[in-house]
């Protein structure tokens, strides 16, 4: 039997921050450095797709099947990261709930970029799932056009200057402008309390 005194707590990680500011590259990192598990979830919303499955359906079943995999990942004693966009409320409140329930460490991690070229530029330079967005104005080629309620400047001026953040001092906000190593750098300083000496 393993001494789970001297072990540091289980974390429950969810990224943030709009389409092509480094949630993925960061989460990668991160989960080497807390020994955790990315549940990635514009991969399996491209499953579903990919099954034939309609966009809107597929992006309920994806969150769905996120919380069902955390869950199980936590039940394993892994830490887990969450990597989707948190756009809102209901998404927050089922992580908190759930690393209140198993006691983890609840962690909020927004990834920031403000400049909507970079945002773009790194859209359309990257291998992109058939779920993501292939640019600021390239939608997921299976959204419906008329799903969109916003013009894209109106969508991303939401996701980046009105983030659906948590409450407390759990968040932790990073210039994803910098490269994934120096991000990373920063979320496990803010992760790690300091010590006394």
């Amino acid at each position: 039997m393993s001494d789970q005194s001297s072990r540091p707590p289980r974390k429950l990680v969810q990224m943030s921050g709009a389409p092509g500011s480094g949630k993925s590259a960061i989460a990668r990192l991160l989960a080497h450095s807390i020994d955790g598990v990315v549940i990635n979830h514009d991969l399996i919303k491209a499953f579903f797709l990919d099954t034939g499955i309609p966009f809107d359906q597929s992006a309920k079943l994806t969150y769905r099947l996120d919380w069902v995999l955390a869950e199980d990942m936590i039940k394993q004693e892994r830490s887990v990261i969450i990597d989707s966009v948190c756009n809102y409320p209901e998404v927050i409140d089922r992580g908190t709930a759930l690393a209140q329930k198993y006691r983890y460490d609840y962690k909020y991690v927004e990834c920031r970029i403000t400049d909507l070229d970079l945002l773009d530029q790194r859209m359309r330079s990257r291998e992109s799932l058939r779920s993501q967005r292939t640019g600021v104005d390239r939608p997921p080629p299976d959204a419906m056009a008329s799903s969109a309620s916003h013009s894209i400047d109106e969508l991303f001026k939401k996701w980046i200057e009105n983030p659906c953040r948590p409450v407390g001092d759990c968040a932790i906000i990073v210039d994803s402008t910098r490269s994934p190593e120096e991000c990373l750098d920063t979320i496990l300083k803010q992760m790690t309390p300091p010590t006394d000496v």
